[in-house]
């Protein structure tokens, strides 16, 4: 009765969403860690972390034995007792409130406290204590789960997060041959094998070709030569290489879409997926592409690595999206095909025969990592691929695990929060389920795709950068892997601007850790493997797609030092001639203060000696009341803060961790002249979006991420009842290393004027040329 009591309590503090997942899937989701922290730590401390589970799920060669946890001994004698089922149907109403409000994410606010969590949780394992083990795996062996939802692994002694078995041969690539997958299996093999094929594909050239050791060596040693190239959509195209002089490379008007060698299905799903984004084009010239579709898959398929630092989520993120997908799965589908084709050819050869014409596959078998920031990203790539999939209306795929991942990834209308007014963009970015911690594995053949596939059994990973950093761990870590990432073929990092809001360490954590050597062989067939990958030269063939709504210095860094595609690659560097200041509708005085230093690494001790020795003693006056201090890094707005507490200032602050208590506080505050200062930091904004009320003097403390948010900020001023135009102040700080920052605020022009001038204040008056 003990237990059973142990079991109430557990199922009394679940909402119904909980209830539902843990019936479903014999296992609480991730996105609920945090609802029972005191309950889990008394239960869960003979188990390993949330990132263990899933990286042990995520192997399929996993031979170490362990032992059940009490954990999911809990779960299966709850999900097994009548008693505790009929009890868990009385008490959802009552707990169903309370439950979810506690379990349910702040929809706005996913930052590094959560990030920091998610891989620190129960590192140290302790040894399980021996009782109820016998009986623990009986009830987990009789127990019969939705089909392919969930199952368990008895010979390791755990639940699995996803193990397969009923599906496991049907999508293994070595146990399947091309005439399962395509009713024309001769045609496809005539067009694999004919020399005019290998040619003209862009896959075939790419992959098929042997680098000798000299040109490694020039690829890790050499500068690369660039050349300038101007297009009619895309604009300023820089093009680098360093084993090949540039070849010029144009941007058709049109494309025949049979000249971009596409795998077959997609010449004609394509045109019907892509229907909806070409409708919004008037007249459009090209019936398949829109004319940045037209120009950036153009590039993609020349397998160069492309960085586009133009993505808006309101007005081309969706063709964007639609354009690396289609490129991705043209990839996935040519590789799978190649596999296919080869092990007919082994099935027929004769035996005892020695070839060395097989080798068709890297050391695992991921080939395309997709890195997506919150999980309706996910959804929509997973939907796309789908439709792609399918040739018609009567010719459906089988997709293995959809009402799951609809589940978990799909967004209750229930749950959005209330209806404030924020801007369009905001409104874009945000949309449908935006928890930032997922992971998922895919595995695709031509008439069938499995979502929630061991990493090793899947062909593409969509993952966040938190969702990849708690698989891979750190170092010292007992539980880690990243072997599934050795043999990455294409990289698409999706909207990387928003890591930065995020946590950009865990971006650099995975480029470290992509394309190294597996520390285990995972059953690979190494006649099969390619001998780029035995030499540990994956990094050289793999592609890189970087899109990202800005051109940020820590972005540009991850591209030049983390790529080295031996085609080459591709840079939009077009620069803007009219900054965000243009659109500031409130008259008022702006002055960009420059401050000096040595170099990047001491710039920020310089601005803020700067800061507190010539512009804060400026506003100390009572006079100077109402000053909002705009602070876009969180490591500045620590220090500020403790330096006004330390001076005493009147002063109060808001950033991404206060509680919405203490930001109305604040708030209020701030409006009614209370507190002089107001610390505001930039990742509040983005994820807020508040208006802040009686804004008089405006210091941006250094130059925003995002230009936009300088006018936003600055047109707060307007929200101010009784205050006095000629009294407003706004000042900005800026250096020499802000060149980009600042052309984004102020136009190329303006930007040239200020860096090569010495002066240290400049001013502008809106309206004014």
């Amino acid at each position: 009765m003990g237990k059973r009591r142990g079991g109430r309590e557990l199922l009394r503090t679940l909402s119904k969403k909980q209830k539902k997942h843990l019936r479903e899937f014999g296992e609480e989701h991730p996105f609920y860690d945090k609802v029972l922290p005191l309950l889990l730590l008394h239960l869960c401390f003979p188990f390993q972390s949330d990132n263990s589970d899933k990286s042990s799920a995520e192997s399929d060669s996993e031979t170490e034995v362990e032992k059940v946890s009490v954990y999911h001994k809990l779960l299966a004698t709850l999900k097994t007792s009548p008693e505790s089922e009929s009890e868990e149907e009385e008490d959802e109403s009552e707990s169903e409130e309370g439950g979810e409000s506690e379990a349910e994410m702040d929809s706005e606010g996913s930052h590094e406290t959560r990030e920091a969590d998610g891989g620190e949780e129960d590192k140290n394992d302790v040894p399980e204590q021996k009782e109820a083990t016998a009986t623990a795996e009986q009830v987990l062996g009789q127990e019969q789960t939705d089909g392919a939802d969930t199952s368990c692994d008895l010979s390791h002694g755990v639940i699995e997060e996803f193990t397969d078995v009923k599906h496991e041969s049907e999508f293994s690539l070595e146990t399947n041959f091309m005439e399962e997958e395509s009713g024309d299996c001769n045609a496809d093999k005539r067009d694999s094998n004919s020399s005019q094929a290998f040619s003209e594909d862009p896959f075939k050239q790419h992959m098929d070709r042997e680098l000798e050791e000299k040109e490694v060596e020039k690829i890790s040693t050499l500068p690369k030569t660039s050349s300038q190239s101007k297009w009619p959509r895309l604009g300023q195209l820089t093009f680098s290489s360093t084993l090949e002089k540039h070849k010029t490379l144009k941007a058709d008007k049109e494309v025949d879409i049979k000249q971009l060698c596409l795998h077959k299905p997609l010449e004609s799903t394509w045109p019907k997926v892509n229907k909806q984004i070409l409708s919004l084009v008037n007249k459009p010239s090209d019936p398949c592409f829109t004319p940045l579709q037209r120009e950036l898959f153009c590039i993609m398929n020349t397998y160069r690595d492309l960085f586009y630092p133009e993505r808006n989520a309101l007005t081309n993120g969706e063709e964007i999206r639609l354009a690396y997908c289609l490129h991705a799965l043209n990839h996935v589908l040519k590789a799978n095909a190649q596999v296919l084709s080869n092990n007919a050819k082994r099935r027929d050869q004769k035996p005892g025969t020695d070839s060395d014409d097989y080798r068709d596959q890297g050391l695992t078998r991921p080939k395309v990592l997709m890195i997506v920031p919150f999980r309706e990203c996910a959804l929509r790539i997973v939907h796309i691929l789908i439709s792609l999939l399918e040739v018609n209306d009567k010719r459906k795929i089988d997709v293995s695990n959809k009402k799951r991942f609809k589940g978990e990834f799909g967004s209750d209308p229930e749950e959005k929060p209330p209806n404030l007014k924020r801007p369009e963009d905001y409104e874009a970015v945000f949309a449908g389920n935006i928890d930032d911690h997922f992971r998922i594995g895919v595995a695709i053949l031509q008439k069938s795709m499995r979502l929630y596939a061991p990493f090793y059994s899947s062909d593409i990973i969509i993952a966040s950068p938190l969702g990849m950093r708690t698989v891979i761990g750190a170092e010292g870590e007992k539980k880690r892997d990243f072997d599934f990432l050795s043999s990455i073929e294409i990289l698409i990092i999706d909207q990387a601007d928003i890591y930065l809001m995020q946590n950009w360490e865990h971006v650099l954590h995975l480029m470290k850790h992509i394309n190294l050597l597996p520390l285990d062989s995972h059953g690979v067939d190494f006649s099969r493997v390619r001998m780029l990958n035995l030499n540990n030269w994956s990094k050289y063939y793999r592609q890189t797609l970087l899109f990202s709504a800005l051109q940020d210095p820590q972005i540009n860094s991850v591209f030049s030092k983390h790529c080295f595609n031996y085609v080459g690659q591709v840079a939009i560097r077009n620069v803007p001639l009219s900054g965000s200041i243009s659109q500031v509708v409130v008259q008022l005085p702006h002055v960009f203060r420059r401050l000096e230093a040595e170099d990047v690494a001491s710039v920020i001790d310089a601005r803020f000696q700067f800061f507190i020795d010539k512009v804060l003693p400026e506003y100390r006056d009572a006079i100077m009341s109402h000053t909002l201090i705009y602070v876009p890094s969180y490591f500045d707005y620590v220090r500020l803060r403790n330096y006004f507490k330390k001076e005493e200032l009147n002063f109060t602050h808001i950033c991404e961790y206060t509680k919405k208590a203490g930001v109305c506080r604040a708030r209020r505050f701030f409006l009614k002249g209370e507190k002089q200062f107001l610390l505001f930091t930039e990742r509040f904004h983005f994820y807020k979006r508040y208006t802040i009320k009686g804004i008089r003097n405006l210091i941006f403390y250094a130059l925003p991420t995002y230009s936009h948010f300088y006018s936003e900020i600055c047109n707060m001023m307007k929200a101010t009842d009784n205050g006095v135009d000629a009294t407003w102040t706004c000042t900005v700080l800026y250096s020499k290393y802000d060149a980009q920052k600042l052309a984004a605020v102020v136009g190329i022009d303006r930007t040239a004027q200020m860096l090569q001038s010495k002066k240290n204040v400049h001013l502008f008056v809106t309206g004014e040329s």
